[in-house]
């Protein structure tokens, strides 16, 4: 096949073939694309599957299989129920928002860019360290959990052994270039799809009088209840809003990690194509399987179980592990427990490499030192990775403190900080309707266009700002600085970076008129995409299942 026309490290000027259009093969694919775009030298190796497993792998963690026991104590079976299903729909409202602009200009960093061409210069830096951040420290927890875990076998063992291991392990493993990196995540990330999977069959079982109680039913929302009252003790229904309204940061820290779709389309082929059907599935299964684990949780484990209650953080208070406890499966627990040791190995893999791209586009936006930029041979930024990384050496905090009290402080500190990004993109995404209406610009036209706009995305913004507000309430019942801290650091972080960077450069609000829509666009005209299913058996099963 013969090629005309250049096209330029902006992409602006559209890709033209001589002849017909016909099939071209992946590696055609990347490589045309891995010219195209202001993705530094990152290359596009990554197929949908990868980047639906690895938004899959970067959710699906500690938030679902350990914190989702604290969930369930303080709201009871229908509260987390509830909670859990009602900031699904905020997520989506932010997923459907950046699959519209994700597909009209993939770049690394998306999030980033996008606020900054869109809204403007400071929200941009600010958003994208808060991001960064909440990664990084992320890090940290998912590393912290691994030890934890790790107790539920040997006790005595000291935790900072293992940190320290997973550590060098899980930072080497994004030293590799980015296709090795989402192979490994496509088959880590299938092992939590089968246990969850896998736990609901065993929840519908159990549930069905498999167990050694017998049918069980909805006796959990029976006896104690559909809803737990939380701190308030005069007023029982104000209690149970109270116990749901509780719930919501834990969840939005459970689904945390959805957006990683956005980030990785800088480095996806065919990215008109592959982001909005990974946006649809992946959106979809994590609902299902979050949303489903809750359910059967809420079945299975009574919301005043004492194993929910003990105040730790370690496998033994995974509700996953307890309802196999309460069933009567000798064996199960710690088969659960080696499960949760990969989910929580996968999910710190997911940390790394979205915490590293966030730093390449905030370089690339000069919001960042350059060096951040600087790539080896293979596209990996090896000096954003080991940045990232080092990060996660925080989880050495627990040599000097209750695992516990480290655990709780960085889920309140990053599911904030998830929310705050949330609301980010969805500023981003009204910015960005506005500058297309500017130019004149349908969006008909738009590779992937989202239902409900401009309504959906307001209802997302709207939501996720009142929940970033109130959800440090309980420091106020009665006052407790050391809580109020915890829940409003990272809202405090962030109104530090965007104030500050507004005096120091003076930035303005982007005009819709002047908004940049075309740094970055990705035009593969008359070329189609093949997807490559996997030959091998297990690779068949895989993309069967997963996608």
């Amino acid at each position: 096949m013969d090629y005309k026309g250049e096209v330029d490290d902006t992409g602006s000027k559209p890709f033209e073939s001589s002849g017909s259009p016909r099939l071209v093969s992946t590696s055609d694919v990347e490589k045309v694309d891995s010219k195209i775009g202001t993705t530094v030298h990152l290359q596009r190796r990554l197929q949908s599957r990868h980047l639906q497993m690895i938004a899959i792998g970067g959710t699906i963690g500690t938030g679902l299989f350990i914190g989702s026991g604290g969930a369930l104590a303080n709201a009871g079976p229908a509260g987390a129920l509830i909670a859990y299903a009602f900031v699904g729909t905020l997520v989506y409202s932010v997923m459907v928002a950046l699959g519209e602009m994700a597909t009209y200009i993939p770049i690394s960093g998306a999030f980033t860019a996008y606020a900054a061409r869109f809204v403007d210069p400071s929200l941009g830096f600010a958003m994208g360290w808060i991001y960064w951040f909440s990664w990084a420290i992320t890090f940290a927890l998912e590393l912290t959990a691994s030890g934890l875990i790790i107790n539920y076998w040997s006790p005595n063992l000291n935790i900072g052994i293992f940190i320290g291991v997973f550590w060098a392990v899980i930072t080497a493993l994004n030293f590799l270039p980015v296709s090795f990196y989402g192979e490994v995540e496509f088959y880590f990330a299938s092992i939590k799809v089968l246990t969850v999977v896998g736990f609901l069959i065993f929840g519908i079982c159990i549930d069905a009088g498999a167990g050694q109680h017998g049918y069980l039913g909805f006796h959990t929302w029976d006896s104690p209840g559909a809803f737990a009252p939380h701190l308030v003790e005069d007023n029982p229904s104000l209690a149970k809003f109270v116990g749901f309204w509780a719930v919501l940061i834990q969840a939005g820290f459970s689904y945390h990690g959805t957006e990683l779709v956005g980030i990785a389309a800088g480095e996806t082929s065919n990215p008109r194509k592959t982001v909005p059907a990974a946006i649809k599935k992946t959106f979809y299964r994590i609902l299902l399987f979050f949303v489903g684990a809750i359910f059967f949780i809420g079945l299975l484990v009574p919301y005043d179980n004492a194993d929910l209650l003990n105040g730790t953080t370690s496998a033994a208070s995974s509700p996953f592990v307890i309802a196999a406890k309460l069933a009567g499966v000798p064996v199960l627990p710690s088969l659960i427990n080696a499960v949760l040791l990969t989910v929580v190995l996968s999910a710190a893999n997911s940390n790394v490499y979205s915490g590293s791209r966030i730093l390449v586009g905030l370089a690339n936006e000069r919001c960042a030192p350059r060096i951040f930029t600087r790539t080896t041979s293979g596209g990996v930024p090896y000096v954003a990775v080991a940045f990232t990384a080092a990060f996660g050496l925080l989880g050495f905090m627990n040599e000097s403190s209750s695992g516990g009290t480290v655990f709780n402080w960085l889920v309140n500190i990053t599911g904030v900080a998830g929310f705050i990004s949330w609301t980010c993109i969805g500023i981003s995404h009204l910015a960005f309707m506005r500058a297309l209406e500017a130019r004149g610009v349908s969006r008909d036209t738009l590779p992937y266009k989202a239902m409900g706009q401009p309504w959906f995305t307001w209802y997302g913004v709207g939501f996720n700002i009142l929940i970033i507000l109130t959800q440090g309430f309980t420091a106020f019942m009665p006052w407790d600085t050391s809580n109020f801290f915890v829940a409003y650091v990272s809202l405090i972080l962030f109104v530090v970076l965007y104030v500050g960077h507004k005096l120091v450069f003076r930035t303005k609000f982007v005009k819709p008129i002047e908004a940049d829509l075309d740094t970055g666009r990705t035009e593969i005209d008359e070329m189609y995409f093949e997807e490559v299913v996997p030959t091998t058996w297990y690779g068949k099963v895989g993309h069967w299942l997963l996608g």
